[in-house]
C-alpha cells in the first residue's frame, strides 16, 4: 500500500517535467518566430498543448517562463559544449556559435520585457564559465575577491555579447566574436604575469 503514493508522485513529477519542457520549448519557438517577448500566455499554453492555468502554476507569470526557457536552452545546448573551462578558446567559440545560432530568440529576450532578468542570467553564466580561469590566473587572491573579479569580468563579456546579438550585422559571425573575446583574455593574461623572482610588479 505504501508504494502507491510514491508511484503517483513519480507519475506526477514526470508530468510536471514534460509540461515544463513543452512550455519552455514553445517559448523558445514562439519568441524566435515572432521576434518579440510580447506573447500571450494563451498562445504559449496552446503551443505546448497545456492549460493556461498550468503556466501560472508552474512559472508564476509569462516572463518567468521565458527566462527559464533561456536558462534551459543554455544548460542543454551551451554548457555541455563549453566544457569545464579547461580549454578557453573552445569554450569561447562554443559560446559565440550558440548565441549566433539562437539570435532570433536571444535578441528579443535582451530587448523586451525580460531584458533585466536575461542580462542577470547571462552575467551569472559568464561568471561560472570564467571563474576557473580567473582563479588560475589570480591564484593568490582570496575566494571572495576571486569571485568578485570573475563577476566583474563576466559583466564586461556579457555586455559585448549583448551588443553583438542586438546590433551585430546579420548574419552574425561567431569567429569574429571569438577572436575579440580571446584577444581580451590574452590581454588580461599578459598584464598579470607572475614574476619569476617572487616579487609583484610595480
Amino acid at each position: 500500500m505504501h508504494l502507491e503514493p510514491l508511484q503517483e508522485s513519480g507519475t506526477q513529477d514526470r508530468r510536471v517535467r514534460r509540461s515544463r519542457t513543452a512550455l519552455m520549448a514553445a517559448a523558445v519557438r514562439l519568441v524566435s518566430e515572432r521576434g518579440t517577448t510580447d506573447i500571450p500566455v494563451t498562445d504559449l499554453a496552446e503551443a505546448a498543448d497545456v492549460s493556461r492555468r498550468l503556466v501560472y502554476l508552474q512559472f508564476g507569470d509569462r516572463d518567468t517562463l521565458l527566462t527559464e526557457a533561456a536558462i534551459d536552452l543554455v544548460r542543454r545546448e551551451l554548457l555541455p559544449r563549453a566544457g569545464d573551462g579547461g580549454d578557453t578558446s573552445e569554450g569561447v567559440a562554443a559560446l559565440a556559435q550558440h548565441f549566433a545560432a539562437h539570435r532570433a530568440f536571444y535578441r528579443p529576450m535582451l530587448t523586451g520585457s525580460c531584458a533585466f532578468a536575461m542580462t542577470s542570467t547571462l552575467n551569472k553564466l559568464f561568471g561560472s564559465l570564467n571563474r576557473p580561469a580567473v582563479r588560475e590566473l589570480f591564484g593568490d587572491l582570496d575566494r571572495q575577491t576571486a569571485d568578485d573579479l570573475s563577476e566583474f569580468i563576466a559583466g564586461g563579456a556579457a555586455t559585448l555579447v549583448n551588443n553583438w546579438v542586438i546590433d551585430g550585422t546579420d548574419p552574425l559571425d561567431p569567429e569574429a566574436l571569438t577572436t575579440r573575446l580571446l584577444r581580451l583574455a590574452s590581454t588580461l593574461t599578459s598584464s598579470h604575469q607572475v614574476p619569476t623572482d617572487g616579487h609583484h610588479p610595480r
